[in-house]
C-alpha cells in the first residue's frame, strides 16, 4: 500500500477491484478546505474514464506492471501467440487487448505487452505497419480527381482506402490506430 501522494501520471492502480491507469493526477488546495488529489484514470480493460478525489493520506495500491517487447508468432483461436525476445518464452495474449488494430498485425512484428502478475493487461502494436496490397481495382485513366480513394485489400486481409495510383504488389504504410493509408513505401 502506498499513500496517494506517491502516485504519478502513468501509474496503474488497483482501485475498487479494477486496474486503472492514471492519466492526470493533480494536487488541489481550494481556499479554506483540505487539500486533495484530483485523479483522472482510464480503466485498462474497458477504456472507460473514471474521476476520483483522493485524500492526501488515503491508501492506494499501485500495481506492479511489467512491460516488454514481444514478437508476434501466430494466431491461435481467440489468442495471439507472442514470444519474449530475450528468454524465447511464448505467451497467449487475448486478441481483444490489441483492439481493432489487430487486423494489421503480420507475423514477425514486434508488439508491446504489459503483464500484471502473470496476467496480460495491455497490448499495443507499432503506430504504423508496412503491408503489401494483394487486391485492388485498376485505376481508370482520367479518373484522377483530387484525393480520390479506392478500396484495397492488404496481405493481412484487412480492407483499406488508398489513392488511385496504388496497384497490386505495391507496399503501403498504414496507420494501425485509424486504418488510414499514410504513404507508398519504396522497395
Amino acid at each position: 500500500m502506498s499513500k496517494a501522494s506517491e502516485v504519478k501520471n502513468g501509474n496503474i492502480l488497483r482501485f475498487n477491484g479494477e486496474l486503472l491507469q492514471v492519466e492526470e493526477f493533480l494536487h488541489r488546495t481550494p481556499g479554506n478546505l483540505r487539500a486533495f488529489y484530483q485523479a483522472r484514470m482510464r480503466n485498462v480493460k474497458t477504456g472507460k474514464l473514471v474521476e476520483y478525489r483522493f485524500r492526501t493520506d488515503e491508501e492506494v495500491t499501485i500495481a506492479r506492471v511489467e512491460t516488454n517487447d514481444y514478437q508476434y508468432l501466430y494466431e491461435d483461436g481467440d489468442a495471439l501467440v507472442v514470444m519474449d525476445n530475450t528468454s524465447y518464452e511464448q505467451y497467449n495474449i487475448p486478441k481483444a487487448l490489441f483492439g481493432a488494430a489487430v487486423r494489421f498485425l503480420k507475423e514477425g512484428v514486434n508488439v508491446i505487452v504489459a503483464f500484471e502478475s502473470e496476467e496480460p493487461i495491455m497490448a499495443q502494436l507499432p503506430s504504423s505497419a508496412e503491408l503489401e496490397i494483394t487486391y485492388t481495382e485498376p485505376a481508370v485513366k482520367g479518373d484522377t480527381s483530387t484525393n480520390a480513394l479506392k478500396s484495397a485489400t492488404v496481405e493481412t486481409g484487412a480492407e483499406i482506402r488508398v489513392p488511385l495510383f496504388i496497384n497490386i504488389g505495391d507496399k503501403v504504410k498504414v496507420d494501425t490506430a485509424t486504418g488510414a493509408y499514410v504513404e507508398r513505401v519504396k522497395s
